[in-house]
């Protein structure tokens, strides 16, 4: 539990149902910082629709009531693959998301993965920081090569993107 200025306590949590309509709003003003750096597309992208949410509503954690980010898992290949960490921009570069990566992954107790631009600084150079790697086309597993096959065909190779991993001790995936 951690301290947030605005809305005193805050608490990770398993998200409810009937705020996946927020999460979407979180989602959206949280994209629009790529347009900053060129990637309006990117800005312009719809976030995933209730019905999507709902389908994955069991891997969604999010900080603070009312939420103000939050963080979307899934098993993948014996990891939790990080699916997508969006932090409101009001709330932002205040170590939200960090909390919430670090939160599920004490929780799963196994490595981590997600995929990412390589050069926007929010990016592969903040999962860097946060102890992830990127990994070589060959150490990309099934179902990682299906996510960036996925990503390719919904246009996000604009820029170029990674797929990392942070180990946990003693696993691998």
């Amino acid at each position: 539990m951690s301290e947030d200025a605005t809305a005193g306590p805050t608490e990770i949590r398993q998200a409810r149902e009937d705020e996946l309509g927020r999460l979407r709003e979180i989602e959206w003003a949280a994209g629009q910082v790529f347009a900053t750096v060129g990637l309006e597309s990117i800005a312009a992208h719809e976030p995933p629709s209730v019905d999507v949410l709902r389908r994955h509503l069991d891997g969604i954690w999010v900080y603070g009531d009312p939420a103000v980010a939050y963080i979307s898992t899934e098993l993948v290949d014996g990891c939790l693959h990080i699916e997508q960490v969006s932090v409101h921009p009001d709330h932002a570069r205040r170590g939200i998301g960090r909390e919430l990566i670090e939160y599920v992954a004490r929780r799963a107790g196994l490595p981590l993965t997600l995929t990412t631009f390589a050069d926007v600084p929010w990016n592969g150079p903040y999962y860097e920081r946060l102890g992830f790697r990127p990994l070589s086309d060959d150490e990309l597993t099934e179902g990682l090569r299906r996510i960036r096959r996925a990503e390719t065909e919904m246009g996000l190779d604009i820029r170029p993107r990674i797929a990392m991993r942070r180990e946990t001790p003693a696993k691998s995936c």
